[in-house]
């Protein structure tokens, strides 16, 4: 599905990726985790296309896609998922899944409201809505929703973009435990889809529960892939987080 290869970001003088290479199968969930300042977000950025990379390689589907602009490679099925919520906060709910479904098709006939496509269209908005519980809202500005609401409903109109391969940067930063399980939620019904997802968390303990592998990064190198469970073990881990115990090196 998805492959980097030798990865190299630079902003002016501070080289943020030291090239990473790692490869992503359909309908695979992984989880990229990592001190603050180890590239997480650059990784996203790298692959969405708002960070170009220096060099290396980034295919979707065996296509060759490093060279595209973010909104081609959206077209391609990439999508992503903000930090800092990616929704248009003075649009409606209903009109922020409008818009992403409206996205996908001929905009020759128009949008008028009274047409049977945009009632159709209203009609599967609604759906999108109904399956975050959020269709209560329908109406009302995003900007009215909490952190974890506004979280659920970028998934959701990322799945109305009609993304495959989805890429969440912190999807429970500041969300209550309540809805950090509707967050979860919404994460396996993307898996029971058959989606491509990549995750990053700082909490370990809650992308185990859905994660096939993860991925370490530290100084914009890959250090670690492997099952959680492998991972979470490793005394590598315990390295980057706490640094090295000094007494263990005695003789």
């Amino acid at each position: 599905m998805l492959e980097l290869s030798d990865i190299f970001v630079s902003f002016r003088s501070a080289h943020v990726l030291n090239g990473i290479s790692c490869s992503v199968r359909g309908g695979e969930t992984v989880g990229v985790i990592g001190p603050n300042g180890s590239g997480k977000t650059t990784l996203f950025n790298c692959i969405s296309g708002f960070a170009p990379c220096r060099k290396g390689t980034i295919t979707l589907r065996g296509e060759r896609i490093d060279h595209l602009e973010p909104y081609l490679r959206a077209q391609r099925g990439l999508g992503r998922v903000f930090q800092n919520f990616g929704i248009f906060r003075e649009m409606s709910l209903l009109e922020n899944i409008q818009l992403a479904l409206e996205s996908r098709r001929d905009t020759s006939a128009g949008f008028l409201p009274w047409s049977k496509r945009t009632r159709e269209t209203i009609e599967r908005s609604m759906t999108f809505l109904k399956d975050v519980g959020l269709d209560g809202k329908a109406r009302e500005k995003a900007s009215s929703l909490s952190g974890g609401q506004m979280r659920l409903l970028e998934i959701v109109r990322t799945l109305a973009l009609g993304s495959d391969l989805f890429l969440l940067d912190e999807p429970t930063a500041g969300v209550s435990p309540r809805m950090k399980e509707d967050i979860a939620q919404s994460i396996r019904n993307l898996q029971s889809m058959g989606k491509t997802v990549l995750i990053i968390e700082h909490d370990i303990t809650f992308i185990q529960k859905f994660c096939d592998r993860i991925v370490v990064l530290e100084e914009g190198r890959v250090v670690l892939d492997d099952t959680p469970e492998r991972v979470r073990s490793d005394e590598r881990l315990q390295e980057i987080y706490f640094g090295r115990d000094d007494r263990s090196a005695r003789p």
